[in-house]
């Protein structure tokens, strides 16, 4: 059919594709591969609409670093395990707070609240690389508003007690187990979002775009669950830096690097597995 989709021309296609069993039936509706968003757009910066999702980035990622570092600081600050809500509370308000907040900012600017997810989406070329600094500063600066609001509610005595929620690689462990956990675990986050923001399975199946914050808020409670005994779990370069600003402690800063080196090599290794393994993009033609 003129116009339609090839599929990848290697062995594993030689059949046409069939819909999984157990799934919705395949549709006759054509996908049209959207093209890449170009790296420069000088438009954006006149646009009302460029300036309201920075802004949309800040709030959600403040409000991401008061709940969760304020949570961490409970459990920390707890005389026993039994007297908090744990580890997996932990990992409980990390996911329920990124499935919450990418839910209510999805639709103004796509939810990123993490700039390894938005690094991730800018070498799929998915947003410009005005967009995407501009995210990475908004979301840094609510890190470090939030975490600044909960040294203010806190107290520097208490603040600084608690550790002021700031990553480091835990004792018994070395800097490199800490970055292979960072990779591997920012790898899990932005595979997860780019399936779950995938255009082709939203055209697919319509009921995509109203779960895609679930699995993504899921992959962060599994992550947290199997990283916190080592690093605290980062994977969001813009929370371990606003708990590190305003803790400010030699410690914090000593493994600081692990935290932006770790998550944006694990976001580049997942949006390289998605565009071209799983979707197959650099290998894809139009008949």
């Amino acid at each position: 059919m003129e116009g339609k989709e090839e599929d990848v021309h290697v062995g594993a296609n030689k059949y046409s594709e069939r819909q999984p069993l157990g799934t919705s039936a395949q549709t006759d509706k054509d996908y049209k591969e959207p093209p890449p968003a170009p790296l420069f757009e000088h438009g954006e910066l006149t646009s009302w609409s460029f300036y309201r999702a920075g802004i949309a980035e800040f709030i959600a990622t403040f409000l991401f670093l008061y709940v969760t570092v304020l949570t961490v600081m409970g459990v920390s600050r707890a005389p026993n395990k039994c007297a908090s809500v744990g580890i997996q509370g932990i990992a409980w308000a990390f996911g329920g707070m990124i499935f919450a907040l990418v839910y209510c900012t999805a639709g103004i600017s796509g939810g990123h609240i993490n700039p390894a997810v938005t690094f991730g989406l800018f070498l799929a070329r998915k947003l410009s690389l005005t967009r995407a600094v501009f995210y990475m500063v908004m979301q840094c600066l609510g890190a470090i508003c939030g975490a600044g609001v909960i040294k203010g509610f806190e107290g520097s005595s208490r603040f600084e007690l608690s550790g002021g929620g700031a990553n480091v690689v835990n004792h018994g462990y070395t800097k490199g187990s800490g970055l292979g956990a960072e990779i591997v675990g920012t790898f899990v986050l932005v595979y997860t979002v780019f399936s779950a923001t995938d255009a082709k399975r939203s055209a697919r199946d319509s009921h995509v775009p109203i779960l895609a914050p679930l699995p993504i808020g899921f992959a962060v409670i599994l992550v947290h669950l199997a990283t916190i005994p080592i690093t605290g779990t980062g994977i969001n370069p813009a929370r371990s830096l606003g708990a590190a600003i305003i803790y400010n402690k030699g410690h914090a800063w000593d493994d600081h690097w692990v935290f932006w080196v770790g998550p944006f090599i694990g976001a580049a290794l997942a949006a390289m597995y998605h565009q071209i393994v799983i979707r197959a993009i650099p290998f894809k033609s139009r008949s």
